[in-house]
C-alpha cells in the first residue's frame, strides 16, 4: 500500500527567499544605496506620495524609483513626468508581489550603486507583498483615510514589518469614519516601534515632515 507524504513547500520557499534577501540587503548596505519597499492597497496614494516626497528631496540626494505592477507602465511614466528622476517599470507576470530575485533584477537594470535612495513601489495589496522579503533596507506602508482605521487589526503582518506607516488623504478625513487616534493605537498594537506620519498629497500637509524623515534616514544609513 502506498504512503501519502505531505511537504510544507511554503517554508522552503520563504527560507530560500529570505536568504537571498539578506545577501541583497548587505550588498545595498555596502554600496550606500538605500532601498525602501513601499506597500499599500491600490489607490492609497503610493505614486502621489512618492511624487511629492521625491520633489522635496531630489535636489539633496540621488533618487530612483522601481514601479512594480502586473501590467502597464503608467506609474513609471508618471514618476518620470512629474519628478524627472530615473524610473523603471517591473512587470510581475501576474504575481501579486515581488521577491528578492525580482528586486535584484530590477536594481541591476538601473545600476543601483549610482543612487542614494531607491523607492520600490510594490504591487498594491495588503497581503502578498508583506509575506516576501524583497531585500529592502526599510519597509513602509501607506494607509489612506478612506480605508478605515481598523486595517492594522485586519492585516497584521504588513503593519508588523513596517518601519514607517504613512496615513494619507488626511484632507478628506471629514468624509470618512476614520479615527486618527484609534488608527495610531491600532498600528502601535501591532508594532510599537512604527513611526507614523500623516500627510495630504493634495494640500502637501506633512510632506516636509516626510522629506526630513527620509533625509535623516539616508544620512544614518550611510554613516552606520
Amino acid at each position: 500500500m502506498g504512503q501519502v507524504r505531505t511537504i510544507l513547500l511554503e517554508k522552503s520557499v520563504y527560507a530560500d527567499n529570505d536568504a537571498r534577501a539578506a545577501i541583497l540587503r548587505n550588498d545595498l548596505k555596502q554600496s550606500g544605496a538605500m532601498l525602501v519597499n513601499v506597500m499599500s492597497s491600490p489607490g492609497a496614494g503610493k505614486t502621489s506620495t512618492l511624487t511629492n516626497l521625491i520633489n522635496s528631496i531630489k535636489d539633496k540626494v540621488r533618487v530612483a524609483v522601481m514601479e512594480a505592477d502586473i501590467d502597464s507602465d503608467v506609474d513609471a511614466n508618471s514618476i518620470v513626468k512629474n519628478t524627472g528622476v530615473d524610473s523603471i517599470q517591473l512587470h510581475t507576470g501576474g504575481m501579486c508581489h515581488l521577491d528578492a530575485d525580482m528586486t535584484r533584477e530590477g536594481l541591476d537594470a538601473i545600476d543601483y550603486k549610482k543612487y542614494d535612495i531607491i523607492f520600490l513601489e510594490n504591487v498594491g495589496n495588503l497581503v502578498c507583498p508583506a509575506e516576501y522579503d524583497t531585500g529592502a533596507n526599510m519597509d513602509i506602508m501607506i494607509l489612506s483615510t478612506s480605508e478605515g482605521d481598523d486595517k492594522p487589526l485586519k492585516y497584521p503582518l504588513i503593519f508588523q514589518k513596517c518601519n514607517l506607516v504613512i496615513i494619507s488623504k488626511i484632507d478628506a478625513i471629514k468624509y470618512f469614519a476614520f479615527d486618527v487616534q484609534k488608527c495610531e493605537d491600532n498600528v502601535h498594537f501591532r508594532n510599537k516601534d512604527a513611526k507614523i506620519i500623516k500627510i495630504s498629497n493634495k494640500t502637501k500637509e506633512g510632506i516636509d515632515d516626510l522629506a526630513n524623515f527620509f533625509l535623516a534616514k539616508i544620512k544614518q544609513f550611510k554613516e552606520v
